[in-house]
Formats: C-alpha cells, structure tokens, sequence
C-alpha cells in the first residue's frame, strides 16, 4: 500500500480519504488512532498524525478529546466533490482538448465513451471503429 514514491503522511491522508469515499468510513464514524496506522503499516506514529492532522486541517475529520477522530459531516460529499473538480481538470479538458485537434465533435466523443464504457459489453476496438 505505502509506497516510496511520494511522501507517507499523503499517502495516509489518501488512504483515510479513499475509505471515506467509498463507504468504509461512515460520517460521524471513528477513525483508526494513529498508533493504529503506524503498527499497521510500520511507521512513524508522528508521519501517521501528519496525515490525519491534514484531515483535520481540511474539515474532513474531528478530534473528540480523550476518545480519537472521527469523520465530519458533509465529509463524503466534499470529498467527492474535490474529486471531481480533479477528474475533470486532469482528464476530461485534455481529453476535450485532444479530440479538438483530431476534429471529433461532441457527438463522437460521446457515442465512443458510450462504446467503451464498462457497462456497454463492447471492446475498443469496436468503439474505435464508431468514431470513424
């Protein structure tokens, strides 16, 4: 999970963020402590406050003194709606930005991502060929 490529108080925060998103962690739910992170994934209980102090830091979490931290509310939403705004700048502009310089109109782009979406049982390839 932990990885040396970026720093691990992120990766933390990432992993805390990523249980929130999906469900694991409910609004209003407690979070592991963070000796718990640090046993867990054998670091630094500091590097493992770090990331949980960020949460707090951005409203995410909630500290109740004397028992641990827990996920606010609204924590979920805000969450994905952070996300969101991400997907769109890192993947959606390019991808607009790309099929302006190939000539692919907004129909085409969107009949290819319907084509190739998970649910639509066709490959690729086949949505390649849609584009045409």
């Amino acid at each position: 999970m932990i990885d040396d490529s970026r720093p691990i108080f992120v990766q933390i925060a990432e992993l805390i963020e990523n249980d929130i998103v999906d469900g694991v962690l409910a609004e209003e739910s407690q979070v592991p402590s963070t000796n718990e992170f640090a046993a867990f994934h054998r670091i630094n209980p500091a590097t493992a406050a770090k990331g949980v102090n960020r949460l707090v830091d951005s409203g995410i979490l909630y500290k109740k003194r004397g028992i641990g931290m827990f996920v606010a509310a609204g924590a979920r939403a805000v969450l994905v709606g952070r996300r969101r705004e991400d997907f769109f700048e890192q993947f959606v502009r390019p991808l607009l930005g790309e099929a302006g310089k190939l000539g692919i109109s907004g129909e085409q782009l969107a009949a290819m991502l319907q084509l190739a979406g998970p649910d639509s049982g066709m490959d690729l390839n086949k949505a390649k060929e849609g584009a045409r």
